[in-house]
Parts: structure tokens; C-alpha cells; sequence
């Protein structure tokens, strides 16, 4: 597994690198040897916040985390992930261990743009889409732990935007032509 971590605005030790290291090294038996996982750190407000994100061919896995302390925050979000891994082990199992793309799955833009208006265009993001099933999207929707997840529906082979209800429940948005 190749690992990548980042220091968001601040600088990553040595040690804490390692520690990180060591750490991400224990999700190792879950990958391929391609497998990139990127650890970006960051502070905020007190908070030390640490992002998880391992794309791969069929989507991507991702948890974050922030507590008062670095090394807490970085446990959790493995924690996660390794939980994630564990959860949806049979259904990932086939691209977990054989599909792996190591090249990136998105390619993120963070400049910001100006604008008239009072909101502005500060993130772009270009993801590859394969088409999947709703339950497959389900399931990456799951893994990313965004509000929503946009995908390509294999059956009707346009753009579909799944989200969660208040209820817990899913709601899936179709276009109409």
C-alpha cells in the first residue's frame, strides 16, 4: 500500500508521519500493494481533523474525523475506514483485492474563483463514472460519507443523484426527458 500524507496548512512531524505510517499500515492486509491512500491533516478551530481516502477502480473509501487531538482524530478515521472495509467486505472483496486502479479516481481544483455573487465556485471535482446499480451506489454513497453521491444508473445510462432522507431512508433523483 502507498500512502500519502499531507499537512493542510500545517506542517507534519517526522514522528507523527510515522505514527501515521504505522498505523495505515495495519488496512494493508484489506489492499493491493497499488493501493493509494492519502491522509491529509489538518487544524481548525482547535480541531485537528484528519481525512481518509482510498479510491480505487469501483469507487472510493473515505472517513474523516476531528477530535482536540492529532492522534485521536487519525485512530478514528482508520478506525473507520477499517470498519467500512469489514461491513461491505463481500460485496468489495472482488475489487478490493484485484481491481485496483492506482490512478486517481478525481482530480480536485481548489482555486477560487471570483464572483459577483454571494456564493462562489471554490471546489471543482471531475470523477470518472462507471455506470452501477442503485445498490451499488448505495453502497459507495455509504463508503464516502458525503450528503449525496452522484453516479451513472447501468440500467437507464444517465446521471442519477442519490441522497439521505431525514427519515434515514434513500431518495434517488432521475432525470426526465
Amino acid at each position: 500500500m502507498r500512502i500519502s500524507i499531507i499537512g493542510k496548512g500545517m506542517e507534519v512531524s517526522d514522528y507523527l508521519r510515522e505514527v501515521a505510517e504505522k498505523q495505515a499500515e495495519k488496512l494493508s492486509k484489506y489492499f493491493n500493494d497499488d493501493t493509494q491512500m492519502q491522509i491529509i491533516m489538518s487544524i481548525q478551530r482547535n480541531r485537528h481533523i484528519v481525512e481518509v481516502t482510498i479510491p480505487y477502480r469501483g469507487g472510493t473509501i473515505r472517513a474523516a474525523e476531528a477530535t482536540g487531538d492529532m492522534y485521536a482524530s487519525m485512530g478514528a478515521a482508520l478506525k473507520k475506514i477499517e470498519k467500512q472495509v469489514l461491513k461491505y467486505r463481500q460485496k468489495l472483496a472482488q475489487d478490493l483485492k484485484s481491481g485496483f486502479d492506482p490512478a486517481p479516481v478525481y482530480e480536485e481544483n481548489d482555486d477560487e474563483y471570483e464572483d459577483n455573487h454571494e456564493g462562489r465556485l471554490v471546489k471543482t471535482k471531475m470523477f470518472t463514472m462507471k455506470p452501477m446499480t442503485v445498490d451499488e451506489a448505495i453502497m459507495q454513497f455509504e463508503l464516502t460519507g458525503h450528503p449525496f453521491y452522484v453516479f451513472r444508473n447501468s440500467a437507464s445510462e444517465q446521471i442519477n443523484v442519490l441522497y439521505m432522507r431525514h427519515d434515514g431512508d434513500y431518495g434517488l433523483i432521475e432525470p426526465v426527458d
